[in-house]
Order: structure tokens, then sequence, then C-alpha cells
């Protein structure tokens, strides 16, 4: 299994980012495939691998009911000729929403679980009760958060890409993991995350990083005041930001991860945080959530994304 595509980097062309000498660049991530895009691809990857080593023919993972981890797994299962499940937080809604709409058309089966006993996910009790229902499966955590998942993030970025500094959104902290160990000691990495209150993912990102560190001096942070109110949370001022920002880059944004990450990168070159710097933006896909959102008037406040 190999990447369908290597990222294109396009320049940012700002003359707000000119005024303070900042060079900037996104890595389209979100071009690498149209179904398995972004940063899911490389969660994916060797987990895949996996199963298929251990003669697995079914994934089962989690997600919300707007989960881009669910869109791309469904997608990934039909076109390596795996069985999916996706255990699906909350109770069914008829008609389905386009990403679980999408999911079974894909041949996933849809299992829905209520909230408390989704808190247990990751619990070797949920685990056992899974297997005992399903059989022999391959299970992959939410998001792809595991250290395949970090070993597939270590391959985002090629040795011959130039940058000061690298930004990029979080939700469980996977794809910074794998994308911090795989930088030089002169490259700085930001995060950004889109939950409220992100300062916790610090100790699960130094988890994800422990066993592939080996003394590594990897310099990274987390800049947590751009969460726009929470996780899937959105206002007039981030949509407007987004819709701007295509119009005059060509860049178009998802309004959960990747809107957040660059509001918060051109309000950080405003102040003057990276003068004299090369800055690469890491586009971790997630657009084809915009049109579900954008359907229901841009504005809402999902919880299950």
């Amino acid at each position: 299994m190999s990447p369908f595509a290597s990222p294109p980097i396009q320049k940012i062309d700002s003359k707000v980012a000119l005024a303070k000498d900042v060079e900037l660049y996104v890595l389209r991530l979100d071009l690498v495939h149209p179904l398995i895009s972004g940063n899911k691809w490389y969660k994916l990857k060797y987990n895949l691998e996996a199963a298929k080593r251990e003669n697995l023919d079914t994934i089962l993972t989690f997600g919300g009911a707007y989960s881009n981890h669910i869109y791309a797994t469904a997608a990934a299962g039909n076109l390596f000729g795996l069985k999916t499940i996706g255990v699906i937080r909350g109770e069914e809604t008829l008609p389905l929403n386009p990403t679980l709409e999408f999911a079974t058309s894909q041949g996933m089966q849809l299992v829905y679980v209520d909230r408390q006993t989704y808190k247990q996910r990751n619990s070797e009790t949920l685990r056992k009760d899974l297997l005992d229902r399903f059989g022999k499966v391959f299970i992959i955590p939410e998001g792809g958060c595991n250290l395949d998942g970090v070993r597939g993030c270590r391959e985002i970025i090629s040795q011959d890409i130039e940058f000061d500094v690298a930004c990029i959104a979080c939700g469980t902290g996977t794809t910074l993991a794998g994308v911090a160990l795989s930088l030089n000691t002169q490259q700085h990495l930001i995060g950004f995350p889109v939950l409220k209150g992100g300062d916790f993912l610090k100790q699960d990102i130094e988890g994800l990083m422990a066993p592939y560190q080996h003394n590594i001096n990897v310099s990274w942070e987390l800049i947590c005041n751009y969460h726009f109110g929470g996780y899937a949370k959105v206002n007039d001022e981030l949509l407007r930001f987004a819709r701007e920002f295509e119009m005059e880059c060509g860049v178009p944004l998802d309004y959960v991860y990747t809107a957040k990450m660059f509001y918060g990168v051109m309000d950080l070159v405003k102040e003057g945080y990276f003068d004299k710097r090369r800055v690469l933006l890491i586009h971790t896909g997630g657009l084809q959530g915009n049109v579900i959102r954008d359907t229901q008037g841009c504005l809402f406040h999902k919880s299950n994304v």
C-alpha cells in the first residue's frame, strides 16, 4: 500500500505575511486522494498493513456521526477489499447524514452505541465484547490514534521540504506526534488543538512519541487559544475567515480543523510571532464535512463529528 499522490506544496501570497517577512507554504494533504484524503491515509496505512499480516479481513473502528475517520476508513476498506464496521457514538438518526450514507455506500456496517458505552471505547471490556460479537476483527482506535498511526504520520513531511516552523491542527495529537518525530533539530512544530482546554493533549502526545523517540531532541509546542469554543464549534468570524482565505489564496479549509489552525497562524503572523521565518502549514483534509455543514446554514454546534 502506498500513497496515491505526493502532496503538493502551495505558496501563499499574503500581504500580511510579506509585511512581516514571513514565507508561508501549505502542504496540501487534502489532495492525496479524493476519498482517503488529508492525514487519514497516513494514519490508516500501517494499520491496514497490520490487518493484512494478521490475515484479518475486517476492520472495526470508532467515530461520531460526522467523523472524517469513519468516512476514510469506509473508503479504504472498499478500495483494498476489506470489510469495515463503524462503531458510532449515539443513536441512529434517519435519514443518514452524508458521512454515514457514504460509509454505508462503501460497504461499512454501522453499529450504534450510547454515549456512556462509547466512552469505554479503549477499554479491554468493550474490546472483548466487540470481539465476542463480531469475531476476529482488526480494531483501529478512534481517529487512528495508535503507534501505527504515528508511524504513518512520520511520512507526511519529506526530508527535502525546507521550513523553519510547521503548523498543524490537533484532535487526538497522533498526526502531530508523527510529524514531530520526522523533523530535524533546527525545525519547530506548533500544534493548534481544536478542542477547548487542549493542554491535556500534551501528555497524550508525549505517550505516542515515547516508543519512537530514542533520545531525539524534538521541538514542539501547543497553542490552545484558537478553538473557537470547542470541538466542531464555529462562529461567523471563523467562517468568514475561511471563505476569504479561499478566495484570496485558493485553498479551501474545513471548519473543524484547518480553518482554526490557519486563523491562528495568520493572527500570530500579524503579531510578529513568525517574523523572518519560513512557515509550513499542514492541510489535513476533512473538506467533505463542509458540504454537510453548509447545508445546515454553516453555523453549527456539533459534538459528534
